[in-house]
């Protein structure tokens, strides 16, 4: 039993029963309580996230040396084909799947969540988007001077972001989706709004296993190495993301799972990529929200937009997701400029879009980041074939 406790993947577990379990029963007394304590463990998740970007990535950067510039190049490229590939199949399926589907959008009889009853807030030292591009910046220029000081006091910042980490982070996140899952049951999101889209939920979902089986067939074979020996460990990450609902935030438990795969892995892609594509690769979340936008102007407007809008929708998505995984639910905000001013969605569109988006965005999420491991796979693999050498970075998680 001890052992068992010491499993994150059993925590995490007992974490969304208990949450469940409580939500339903909860009176508004306790649930003051629940919401307020989740807004100081998500404070502190989120003021965390920005010196896990910056503790992985820019010491990455310098440990890759002359090749750092390839490979922030190659890591951006398939991030992005990825999204926008996944996207696009999302758009073929919606064509060919939601004018059969009869879909009903009823979102009233909710209950509100209480107040916070003390709000503490503690902001990051600097937004997502600003720590992705000053690590990156930073870990470039330290290579291209090659900076000795620079790089030796990163070593340094990496193995104190660890201990955060592994001492801060990973012990309070069970706890963290707990009360998440808390506030879904008592508002009823879970008894009530889900049974409307549940269809479309599963459709999106299936299409989320596809999209991954693509993923790490491609990397196999790009590799030629066993993906099922990265996907098997990475059972703690997707638990953890459809808790969080946030790449960033689930970022730590990611790396743990990616390194319990080294190899095939490189630790120094492991490094370099996780912390890169938890931020820019977002193949779950465009997938799901082309399919609900499709289903969205069936339902309220009558018919799926053109082929041509749609196609510069999830062209333009993906760059306006950028940075969005810091924040549960930031894609569809990242993206509500395209969804009223491409789609042409009104107000009533735009809050239903957002309302069927919240009930799986935990579960585009956790596609996000198992895809983040075979697109590791691939780096991995492109540096094999270009005889990029292995630098020797030593980080247990």
């Amino acid at each position: 039993m001890k052992k068992m406790w010491k499993s994150l993947p059993f925590r995490l577990l007992l974490g969304v029963v208990l949450g469940i379990i409580v939500g339903l029963v909860a009176n508004e007394g306790v649930m003051n309580v629940v919401v307020t304590v989740k807004y100081i463990l998500g404070q502190l998740i989120n003021f965390c996230v920005p010196l896990i970007i910056i503790g992985f990535i820019a010491p990455s950067i310098t440990k890759l040396g002359n090749s750092a510039s390839r490979m922030l190049g190659v890591a951006i490229f398939i991030a992005y084909v990825s999204s926008i590939l996944a996207a696009l199949g999302s758009m073929a399926a919606g064509y060919a799947i939601i004018p059969a589907l009869s879909i009903v959008s009823e979102v009233d009889g909710l209950k509100s969540l209480p107040e916070i009853v003390f709000q503490l807030d503690i902001p990051q030292i600097m937004p997502v988007m600003s720590a992705l591009v000053f690590s990156v910046l930073l870990g470039l220029a330290a290579t291209w001077t090659k900076a000795k000081t620079i790089t030796a006091v990163l070593d340094e910042f990496q193995k104190i972001v660890l201990e955060i980490v592994t001492k801060i982070v990973i012990p309070i996140l069970p706890v963290f989706i707990a009360f998440t899952f808390c506030g879904l049951a008592y508002e009823g999101t879970i008894t009530k709004q889900l049974p409307v889209f549940v269809k479309i939920v599963i459709i999106v979902m299936i299409g989320h296993y596809i999209w991954l089986a693509v993923l790490y067939a491609v990397a196999g074979a790009y590799s030629g190495c066993n993906p099922l020996d990265i996907l098997k460990n990475y059972g703690p990450a997707y638990i953890t993301a459809v808790g969080t609902m946030s790449s960033a935030a689930t970022l730590a438990v990611a790396l743990r799972c990616a390194k319990k795969s080294e190899p095939p892995l490189r630790d120094d892609m492991v490094d370099f990529g996780i912390p890169l594509f938890a931020n820019i690769h977002l193949c779950g979340s465009v997938l799901t929200e082309v399919f609900f936008v499709m289903t969205v102007s069936k339902v309220l407007y009558g018919s799926i937009p053109s082929p041509g809008t749609m196609i510069l929708f999830c062209a333009l998505l993906g760059v306006f997701a950028i940075g969005a995984p810091g924040v549960p639910g930031g894609t569809v905000m990242a993206s509500l400029g395209l969804i009223t001013g491409v789609l042409g969605f009104d107000e009533t569109g735009t809050a239903l879009m957002l309302t069927v988006f919240a009930l799986q965005d935990s579960f585009g999420t956790a596609c996000n980041v198992t895809g983040d491991g075979a697109l590791t796979l691939i780096l991995t693999g492109y540096a094999k074939r270009h005889n990029i050498k292995k630098q020797e970075i030593k980080v247990d998680l």
